[in-house]
């Protein structure tokens, strides 16, 4: 059998084969949650279709990539996949959603043929958009398609995808919306209504209206898609449960009965039987087989922290006695590493200048992607780009990166990309603008997250280096940074202590002060505040330690804390997530207990004000400080 190509019509046996085909992976989707009883049978039999098309005349001859951004239909995904031999048909039918297996209720780049695992709707066409971009700075010529349903189209990040994927004339990006008008409650009517055509035409996308379970029709949408000058959506009109009668007829009186709920075994012995292929239909997809010519490779998941090979540079040295802020330092770091690597990439939510970003705007600006008001997609977006071979860096104010983009920071983490997120303007740094804006809880955020680091420079000389450090090293890292300058930190003799030739580890603590009495230990803004408060203390010898992340803690530290067995965390930062708690556990794991054990840190939040008014009511202020360590 001859595979199509995208400018000619599909001839009779070719739509056998599809008809042979959907039937063969209907059967896996159905015994797969029949075995498992669980998973989401009803909208895997609707993008069934569209989606075995897509693989069996699409992909198997390209490897263009698809995001499969609902999710839940991974039935349906895992069932392709078998039908052509990717994966093992009997092993995923047996152990879908099984401990220890690849196969999990929704889509997972574990499986050979998936290139991103979805899951919270709406990220995964972010992330489909990032992995079409990247396509189009390759110049590669390839598109990438997703897929998505149609109660997903209620999702904001969906809309904030739309017209990122507009702006960018994004004419290599197609996607398919499942039509079939039933959500996981109810109709989409009864739910949500909502006009899904008007809401990408709005947007000024080509789009395309079919018959879902039409294979000529839906052939002859991908081809005009093609040859689009802007991005394609492809809405195809389906029926929930559609090739399964027991589903379809709920399906059709538009039920949602069978979103998330397996037929009983008995209920599904009979239907299988009726989805067994005929010798007829055996053949044809046996002679299909033969034609494949892609096939997926191996997963592979770099390492936390890998060595990437990237020109660094050479660090900007600012000098003892100024002042400055880390957001500038990053803006000159980034902008450097932009224009020494194509590859590194700079995303913003319409505030370059704030977060300065603007410096690689104006002298590499078409690394610099500008995304508007939307936080969420940009997250999403650079997940797609970073499995798509770039670093992309994410910037927006700390209180947006860590709580508005926090489930899209997550997916990322469950996918183990390689994003930077870093973020300005957080802690009581931002002052004036208020506790709407003052990040005092982001740590806490991505905490919890088993592929994220998370940073907090003390002054630009190690802003500086860190920038360096996280574009040259894989993962994903969250770097927060205040708003307001600081003085460089120095050694006791005045020279810059992050010279030239100090280098970044994540995870080591920096000994700025040595000391026998008490240990005060501050991140960020809070080195120089403690720097401070021990020029105003005469009577005690205190050990001042930097910390640059509070999730990883070194022997520095236990070293420290054994000897003087007196503690002071210091933070701008509530204390409950961030340095003081996370450090309180990491002693008590290690068996060490101080005799005193002081957190400073904010409390409650706060209303405008200046910085150093700010620290003060907080009681973070270097004074607060010095009689924490007077009185320890």
């Amino acid at each position: 059998m001859d595979i199509p190509k995208l400018n000619s019509e599909l001839t009779p046996e070719q739509v056998s084969f599809l008809e042979a085909f959907t039937k063969s992976c209907r059967h896996s989707l159905l015994a797969m949650v029949s075995q498992a009883q669980s998973g989401h049978p009803g909208g895997s039999c609707s993008s069934m279709d569209y989606l075995a098309m897509l693989y069996a005349f699409v992909l198997s001859q390209t490897g263009e990539k698809v995001i499969v951004s609902h999710g839940h239909i991974s039935p349906a995904v895992y069932a392709v996949l078998a039908e052509m031999k990717y994966v093992p048909k009997d092993e995923v039918i047996n152990t879908f959603r099984q401990i220890g297996s690849i196969y999990e209720g929704h889509v997972t780049r574990h499986v050979p043929g998936i290139w991103f695992g979805t899951g919270p709707l709406g990220t995964g066409v972010s992330a489909a958009s990032g992995f079409a971009a990247g396509e189009y700075f390759k110049n590669s010529g390839e598109t990438v398609y997703a897929l998505m349903g149609d109660g997903e189209s209620q999702e904001g990040q969906v809309y904030e995808m739309i017209h990122f994927a507009s702006k960018y004339k994004q004419n290599n990006f197609v996607v398919f919306v499942d039509y079939n008008r039933v959500q996981l409650t109810d109709s989409l009517e009864k739910t949500m209504p909502i006009d899904i055509k008007a809401t990408f035409e709005a947007a000024k996308w080509r789009v395309i209206e079919v018959d879902g379970h039409d294979y000529v029709e839906m052939w002859k949408a991908l081809a005009e898609a093609k040859k689009s000058d802007r991005p394609t959506v492809i809405i195809g009109e389906t029926i929930m449960g559609k090739g399964i009668e027991l589903l379809e007829a709920d399906g059709r009186e538009l039920k949602s009965t069978w979103h998330g709920k397996s037929p009983k075994p008995e209920e599904t012995e009979e239907i299988l039987k009726d989805l067994v292929l005929n010798e007829e239909e055996r053949k044809l997809v046996d002679e299909f087989l033969k034609e494949i010519k892609w096939q997926p490779e191996k997963p592979e998941f770099t390492p936390l922290l890998t060595e990437m090979d990237i020109d660094t540079g050479e660090p900007i040295q600012y000098e003892a006695g100024t002042t400055g802020d880390c957001r500038g330092a990053y803006g000159k770091a980034l902008t450097d590493l932009a224009k020494r690597n194509q590859n590194v990439l700079a995303l913003v939510a319409d505030l370059r200048a704030s977060v300065k970003t603007d410096g690689v705007a104006k002298e590499v600006p078409k690394q610099h992607i500008e995304v508007g008001i939307a936080e969420q997609h940009m997250v999403s977006c650079a997940g797609g780009l970073s499995l798509n071979g770039y670093i992309p860096f994410c910037s927006t104010f700390g209180t947006f990166m860590s709580s508005r983009a926090k489930d899209q920071a997550r997916v990322n983490d469950i996918n183990q990309t390689n994003v930077k997120m870093v973020a300005t303007h957080c802690g009581l740094s931002v002052g004036e603008d208020g506790p709407t804006h003052q990040a005092i809880d982001d740590m806490g955020s991505f905490l919890g997250m088993f592929n994220t680091m998370i940073i907090e420079p003390a002054d630009p000389n190690q802003t500086d280096k860190i920038i360096r450090y996280v574009a040259s090293h894989y993962g994903n890292f969250y770097v927060r940074m205040g708003r307001h300058k600081v003085p460089m930190v120095t050694k006791e003799d005045g020279s810059i202590f992050y010279e030239e030739n100090y280098k970044f580890e994540y995870g080591k603590s920096d000994l700025i002060r040595k000391g026998k009495d008490v240990t005060v230990i501050a991140g960020g803004s809070m080195v120089t505040e403690a720097l401070k408060a021990l020029e105003e203390v005469k009577d005690v010898s205190v050990e001042l330690i930097a910390v640059s992340s509070c999730k990883k803690f070194d022997q520095t530290v236990l070293d420290s804390v054994k000897k003087t067995g007196k503690v002071i965390t210091v933070e701008d930062h509530n204390i409950y997530s961030g340095l003081g708690s996370q450090l309180a556990g990491f002693l008590e794991e290690e068996g060490v207990r101080p005799s005193e054990f002081k957190m400073l840190g904010v409390r409650e939040y706060q209303l405008s004000g200046k910085v150093n008014e700010l620290y003060a009511k907080a009681g973070i202020a270097s004074e607060d400080i010095a009689k924490a360590i007077i009185e320890c």
